[in-house]
């Protein structure tokens, strides 16, 4: 008996699990582009929303100095220890492997003992500034998802901005400043993370708590991405379906996430004291042991993979869009001007394919197929692509293909393929009751049936 319930059991997990798989977004990871399912018609494509998964982008990085013979090590130079002025046996030799402190300790491998590191040389032309630009480039477009953290071998810099880029380094914008005192060095006035709500979280400030102290678990600064994701999605970030909402309506809010470059300006090296010990300058320098950045590649909702290749990242793109970031539409499928994705309505999103263009000259692509006018594009051209097959281009959120050249949409959507919710148009918005949370109760109900079948539900 019980060897027959366990089998049950085990008959119903696998059901459940294989219908599962038809309901990938519904926990909001947008990591599906399409999924096949089953209709009167027979087993169509279901379009949605998606995007590449998070990982180091660290791995991806190409990494300049300025100026560009700011690295310790050539002339050999001695070093003093952080914190004790007279401890200055330490050398810095570039042309030998153990002494050598290059730009790319800062990307490498930690071991525990002893930390590996860049090191700039020493503040040895004081009183003229010692100041470092570090860019970060990845020749791609990124989706920053969790804290950009910088680890120092030095003691954290008195005086340091971290700038960010949209267009390759073109233009530069703040992102935050740091400061032992603000109001001294930028003449602003000091804030924390903690200090902005959802209405101030784009404003740009000047911390300085990460700005003291030169123990060994002081030596980090954090851009805090996930604190600001927090004013959206709630503490543990459980409510992810609220930031999304926001990343999609707002374009500010996405672009400040968004970045293809990172530039931190060093402008004051850690000096621990009010003045300079100017007896003992081989104690200020720059040492960086670890620069953490994670993100996504930026495929506008048309792609779950990202691919190196010729030393650039590139999306893998899927609903007929092309470029590195899927970012138009591919040839003969021009059909209508190309569009992002939407990460609405939750879960799915909306994929916004691109459609098969009207073929004029030449032969048709593969799934171009020629219609009489179509009234419902409001178009009176006489050879008109397809609209909707059960193929290529499903009609979405339970729509019918009409005689491939419209969809008939449910009650609650409109669009060419039933892609957005009527109720979006309204003043007052979408409710709770507008359908975007009705197909996540799919697996839960045949999950009941099921347990009704082979009587182990107690309902």
């Amino acid at each position: 008996m019980y060897l027959s319930r366990f089998l049950s059991l085990h008959t119903l997990w696998v059901t459940v699990s294989s219908v599962m798989q038809h309901y990938p977004s519904v926990w909001g990871h947008y990591d599906v582009c399409k999924t096949q399912i089953y209709t009167e018609e027979g087993k169509v494509w279901d379009y949605m929303a998606c995007q590449p998964e998070a990982r180091d982008m660290i791995k991806y990085v190409k990494v300049t100095l300025d100026p560009p013979d700011i690295t310790c090590g050539d002339p050999p130079e001695t070093f003093c220890a952080m914190g004790n002025p007279y401890m200055c046996n330490n050398e810095c030799d570039a042309s030998t492997q153990e002494l050598a402190h290059p730009p790319e300790l800062m990307f490498d491998l930690e071991g525990r003992h002893p930390s590996t590191f860049w090191q700039s040389t020493t503040w040895k032309d004081y009183p003229k500034p010692l100041h470092v630009n570090i860019t970060l480039s990845w020749n791609k477009t990124i989706e920053l998802t969790d804290n950009i953290v910088i680890t120092f071998e030095s003691g954290r810099p008195d005086q340091m901005i971290l700038e960010k880029s949209l267009d390759y380094g073109r233009t530069w914008q703040p992102y935050q400043y740091y400061a032992t005192d603000c109001l001294d060095a930028f003449h602003m006035d000091p804030k924390s993370v903690r200090d902005l709500s959802q209405h101030t979280v784009l404003e740009i400030i000047c911390t300085e708590e990460y700005s003291t102290g030169y123990m060994t678990n002081s030596k980090i600064i954090h851009f805090e991405i996930k604190d600001r994701f927090a004013f959206f999605a709630g503490p543990r970030l459980h409510n992810m379906a609220s930031l999304y909402g926001q990343l999609d309506t707002t374009k500010k809010l996405r672009d400040f996430f968004t970045i293809t470059d990172l530039r931190i300006r060093l402008l004051r090296p850690a000096t621990g004291e009010i003045y300079v010990d100017e007896q003992h300058l081989a104690r200020y320098f720059y040492a960086i042991s670890d620069i953490r950045v994670y993100g996504r590649c930026k495929c506008n909702l048309h792609a779950t993979g990202c691919k190196e290749e010729n030393k650039r990242l590139l999306c893998e793109c899927e609903h007929n869009t092309t470029g590195p970031d899927c970012g138009k539409c591919k040839k003969n499928y021009q059909g209508r001007p190309w569009s992002p994705g939407s990460y609405l309505p939750i879960p799915k999103g909306t994929a916004n394919i691109c459609i098969p263009s009207i073929s004029s000259i030449g032969n048709p692509p593969k799934f171009d197929r020629i219609w009489p006018n179509i009234s419902s594009l409001e178009v009176s051209k006489p050879n008109q692509a397809n609209v909707c097959d059960n193929e290529l281009l499903h009609c979405q959120n339970g729509g019918t293909c009409i005689n491939n050249v419209r969809c008939q949409c449910p009650p609650a959507y409109t669009g060419i393929l039933c892609e957005k919710l009527k109720c979006e148009r309204d003043p007052g918005g979408c409710g709770q009751n507008s359908g975007q949370g009705a197909i996540s109760q799919g697996p839960l109900l045949l999950l009941t049936a099921l347990l009704g079948a082979t009587g182990l539900c107690p309902c």
